[in-house]
């Protein structure tokens, strides 16, 4: 590559970078004088790259959005990261095409990555390891996507058709405060105008998305990812459990977390330390409640159960089997 290609596809990764550059500072970068780095904007005008002109104290250039994607200019852990967010992404499902996108733009750099670059990635490919096992996740259209962010950054209500768990389908006017990523799904969190409470659905039974007309206010409190995991805790399930615990909220949350449970926390009495256990009332929704027990063992601190009648009867026979496995097969506690 000549010296000057160089400079002006540096040019261009320096305008990549964001803002605006003054020509002095591009100079600087460059090691040339002013008029050769206007020289290198003109040739990439002449290449189609969207090169504005900025006048004034500060002016100098930047990129203006195009008819078209520029080259694009990566550092090496740029690529490095790009790369590791498209295998990362199509390991958890939070992908908004179909697999075939995700696999092609990877094919795609990959196939102009240096040599070296190209075995680092590949190295490090190899020696990476996921706990999880990969999820088959239905991906969300990209284009209701993008519409219902558009809603959600403008505040303006969208019509969307949604099919819930039993295959009902319904036409519904959404006033979407958030999109939220949790456990390998997408949802939008929001108003449903029609009976006006907050509903959370999962993008992918979206089945067509489009804005309305007019406008509405942002609710104040907790924000879409808090409202989203509070929506699975109060879920309509079978079992409804109450149970009081006595411990810290940090450690009772650690164990039964916000998107699971939910937690009432009450102001500690006069000279009471905030930090110090005490009682605390939790609340959830389950569709089995075999899980339970176990959980509140691991708590390891003590608990009354309120409801379900159910629930005593599975933690009894746990601490049964709990004790029968620490007497040993012979029916004695086993000696060190």
């Amino acid at each position: 590559m000549s010296r000057p290609t160089g400079r002006v596809l540096t040019l261009l990764e320096l305008l990549q970078s964001g803002g605006t550059r003054t020509v002095a500072e591009l100079a600087g970068r460059l090691g040339v004088e002013g008029r050769t780095v206007r020289r290198y904007v003109d040739h990439l005008t002449d290449l189609g790259v969207p090169v504005e002109s900025v006048r004034g104290r500060y002016g100098g250039y930047r990129l203006a959005p195009g008819y078209r994607l520029p080259p694009l200019m990566l550092s090496d852990d740029e690529a490095l990261a790009v790369l590791l967010g498209l295998v990362a992404g199509r390991r958890t499902g939070l992908t908004t095409a179909e697999r075939t996108a995700n696999e092609t733009a990877s094919a795609k750099i990959r196939r102009v990555l240096p040599r070296h670059i190209a075995r680092r990635l590949d190295t490090l490919l190899e020696a990476l390891a996921f706990t999880d096992r990969p999820g088959e996740f239905d991906t969300p259209d990209a284009g209701i996507l993008l519409t219902l962010a558009d809603a959600v950054r403008h505040r303006r209500p969208v019509s969307i058709r949604y099919t819930d768990r039993n295959g009902r389908r319904s036409e519904r006017t959404l006033h979407a405060y958030g999109i939220v990523a949790h456990a390998g799904r997408w949802y939008v969190t929001g108003k449903d105008a029609r009976i006006g409470e907050d509903r959370t659905f999962r993008l992918e039974r979206i089945a067509d998305a489009r804005a309305l007309p007019g406008s509405f206010e942002a609710p104040g409190g907790p924000g879409p990812a808090q409202r989203v995991l509070s929506g699975f805790a109060t879920a309509e399930y079978p079992h409804e459990v109450t149970l009081r615990i006595h411990g810290t909220a940090e450690r009772i949350r650690a164990h039964l977390p916000v998107g699971v449970a939910v937690l009432e926390e009450h102001e500690p009495a006069a000279g009471q330390d905030r930090a110090a256990e005490r009682w605390l009332r939790v609340e959830l929704r389950a569709a089995r409640l075999d899980w339970l027990p176990p959980v509140l063992a691991a708590l390891d601190r003590p608990f009354v159960i309120e409801r379900p009648d159910e629930l005593r009867d599975l933690v009894t026979a746990l601490a049964g089997r709990l004790a029968s496995c620490a007497a040993g097969p012979d029916g004695r506690e086993p000696t060190s």
